[in-house]
């Protein structure tokens, strides 16, 4: 090394022949192979501040490599929750998703009589990859080249299981050696309704892609057209004669007064000691009765579980102008009968969603969700109101008590870090106007 070098070094108080020189030296060299021989880490692609993991941006997604889960199970919204945990867990691994089995039917306990149903005899598989691209990719079983290279992944259980601990194990399998796999096959109870990672943005991501098959949205076109129809002709007898069939909109109300929900919901008020939970029939009749700017004579479509009711008299009560109907009156028991239970779960999603004002419980993952795809679609289209009445698509929650007895207007706070407020109920609904 040269005079002009050595004293190069000196201005640091170093000697070249010193240790700390040496350690100096030693560090630059390794800085320099880091920057040239490795490749640079995106550091915007996974956020870890102390909560929930936030995945940004599109980044390539490895089309070789593959995440497989078992039968998802549950009620059709556990089942949506549960696929967009793992399709985000999938990404966080920078795989793709084996296609999942979900369930057709409800027998969650015993698993052997659960009756499976492909993902893409609900959901349009191509049109989930389109709208998704870029974030979530979907695969075939016939895209894997080796089904023998195969590492399973177990995932705990239970109240040792922890979200941190749950959350550590998938970083852990997003890098070597478990990347070199072909297939992460995730093994385990239930792995993906419990554990969560990711903020409301991203599921809303991910729920955006999922768009049911031709099939079932046909027939929720017959629902909501057999909805309109006869409300037009009961809207005429009350003296609006030149009402316009196509205009009459309707209000979805998600009744949940069955004898399993009304159990389910006295246990979860005892054990969180909220008393806004459970909703009589008579409690929901005034509070819809009691929306504040709701124009009358209207429509009211009641999303019920009918195999589970016991009360017969949910046509009756309903406030002078309001207009009720259940599948029975409307004619369209069979519509449902001939489906099994997931996708009649999926046409009455459907018929809410499409409502001019829906009304729910907080507590319900049916309604919630309602009301998450109601709030993404008016923050999409721009909409300057998107609470009350005066909104594009309103909601409200029942079993909350808003102005004048009605009940209180509800949006999902799309800032949320996490889904809890949807997987287990709320009684703190977001609403305001929009600046």
């Amino acid at each position: 090394m040269d005079i002009s070098n050595r004293n190069h070094l000196r201005f640091l108080g170093l000697r070249l022949n010193s240790l700390a020189c040496k350690c100096v030296a030693l560090v630059v060299i390794a800085l320099v192979f880091r920057a040239v021989f490795l490749p640079t880490f995106n550091k915007n692609l996974f956020a870890f501040d102390n909560g929930p993991l936030t995945l940004n941006g599109e980044f390539r997604i490895e089309k070789t490599k593959f995440l497989e889960v078992p039968q998802i199970i549950w009620g059709l919204n556990n089942q949506k929750i549960a696929f967009a945990r793992a399709a985000l867990t999938a990404r966080m691994l920078n795989r793709t998703l084996l296609m999942p089995s979900m369930s057709a039917s409800l027998f969650y306990k015993e698993v052997d009589l659960l009756q499976p149903i492909s993902f893409d005899k609900v959901f349009q598989f191509e049109k989930f990859n389109s709208l998704c691209k870029g974030f979530i990719q979907l695969g075939r079983y016939s895209e894997v080249s080796n089904f023998s290279d195969v590492f399973e992944l177990q995932k705990g259980s239970g109240r040792r299981w922890t979200v941190k601990k749950d959350l550590d194990q998938l970083r852990q399998f997003s890098s070597n050696p478990y990347d070199r796999y072909e297939i992460i096959q995730v093994v385990g109870k239930n792995p993906f309704l419990w554990h969560d990672h990711w903020p409301v943005k991203d599921y809303a991501k991910v729920f955006e892609c999922l768009v049911l098959v031709e099939e079932i949205s046909r027939e929720a076109d017959k629902i909501v057209s057999k909805i309109i129809e006869i409300g037009s002709k009961e809207i005429r007898k009350v003296g609006q004669s030149q009402i316009v069939v196509d205009s009459v909109p309707y209000v979805a109300v998600h009744m949940r007064i069955e004898k399993d929900w009304m159990i389910h919901c006295k246990k979860l008020e005892q054990r969180s000691n909220i008393s806004e939970i459970c909703s009589s029939k008579e409690e929901i009749l005034e509070r819809v009765g009691n929306i504040v700017g709701l124009k009358t004579p209207a429509v009211i479509y009641l999303a019920v579980a009918d195999t589970l009711l016991e009360d017969n008299s949910i046509l009756t009560g309903w406030k002078e102008g309001l207009l009720p109907f259940e599948k029975k009156k409307l004619g369209v028991v069979e519509v449902y009968k001939k489906h099994p239970y997931l996708i009649q779960s999926a046409i009455d999603y459907e018929v809410c969603l499409r409502s001019d004002v829906f009304i729910g419980n907080s507590f319900s993952t049916f309604s919630s969700l309602v009301v998450l795809d109601r709030t993404q679609k008016m923050i999409k289209m721009g909409a300057r109101n998107i609470c009350g009445v005066e909104a594009k698509w309103p909601s409200y929650s029942y079993n909350l008590r808003g102005q004048s007895r009605g009940p209180r207007p509800w949006l999902t706070n799309m800032s949320d870090l996490n889904l809890q407020a949807i997987s287990y109920g709320s009684n703190n609904v977001s609403c305001r106007l929009s600046s």
